[in-house]
């Protein structure tokens, strides 16, 4: 499988940094029919914690988020990067944003067990254009 680029948009929600605040939220989500194409949670200090949403379908998590009264930023814009697994891979991606002097925001990745890689770019609104014609280009 070829690398592929795909422009996602997410939105963000503040939670309580307590046990079972993440479930809550996803498993609501869950039973409006909201399909996660990535979710992050990243503590916020004290007893807040930032929950990432990146839905494959942004109108039904809207529509969805309002029936269950969520409360969500957004939406920001990132990059949904995918591929097969090779060494060097994710260096290729930042090397060529580097060489057209875009910064890289915050990143996170996984591999999976049948070779493959997920990968999630955020950039500063004002650079997200300019990336997308680097990395699509």
């Amino acid at each position: 499988m070829a690398v592929h680029i795909r422009r996602v948009a997410y939105y963000y929600v503040m939670v309580k940094d307590r046990p079972g605040e993440a479930y809550r939220l996803l498993a609501q989500l869950a039973e409006q029919g909201v399909d996660l194409l990535a979710f992050s949670a990243v503590p916020m200090g004290g007893e807040s914690t930032q929950l990432m949403l990146f839905p494959a379908d942004t109108t039904l998590f809207t529509k969805a988020g309002a029936m269950v009264g969520l409360h969500a930023s957004g939406p920001q814009h990132a990059f949904l990067i995918t591929g097969d697994n090779r060494l060097g891979g994710i260096a290729e991606i930042h090397r060529k944003l580097a060489e057209a002097n875009i910064n890289v925001f915050s990143s996170s990745g996984v591999t999976d067990e049948k070779g493959g890689f997920g990968y999630v770019i955020h950039l500063r609104p004002e650079d997200y254009e300019r990336a997308a014609q680097v990395l699509e280009g």
